[in-house]
């Protein structure tokens, strides 16, 4: 299993589940803020059509190319769902925001040999170890 920071270092497209169009939310400052720092976000939200100036996704199997993770922005009680969707489209990792826990993800996670984090802020993990994305400006 790869380290939160291991997956970031590694990764140059990150899906964001439940990303938001609201600026005051964190689903919306903090995916900005990485692809800000060079990663290409794929925002997926069944309401909107575009979020940080890109197109958003239904769903994670709407997505017509393969992620190095999917982040997670929706309650615990939905990353289940989410876990099992990101192993269907043959993500490699799932990675879940502060305060987002689920067990059963976790355990669908291993099982599947798709890395997992838990209750963990991708932002956090960036600035702490001064990770920059491929893309970075």
């Amino acid at each position: 299993m790869r380290s939160a920071e291991q997956i970031l270092r590694q990764s140059s497209t990150i899906a964001v589940v439940g990303a938001s169009r609201d600026p005051r939310k964190t689903a919306h400052s903090v995916p900005l803020s990485i692809q800000r720092r060079g990663w290409r976000i794929i925002p997926v939200n069944p309401y909107a059509t575009e979020i940080f100036g890109v197109r958003a996704y239904r769903s994670l199997a709407d997505i017509p190319e393969l992620v190095d993770f999917v982040n997670v922005f929706r309650p615990s009680a939905d990353a289940t769902q989410v876990v099992k969707d990101a192993i269907a489209i043959g993500a490699p990792a799932v990675w879940l925001q502060q305060d987002i826990v689920s067990p059963e993800g976790r355990a669908l996670a291993e099982a599947a040999g798709v890395d997992y984090v838990e209750d963990t802020c991708i932002a956090v993990v960036r600035a702490v170890h001064a990770i920059n994305g491929p893309r970075t400006p």
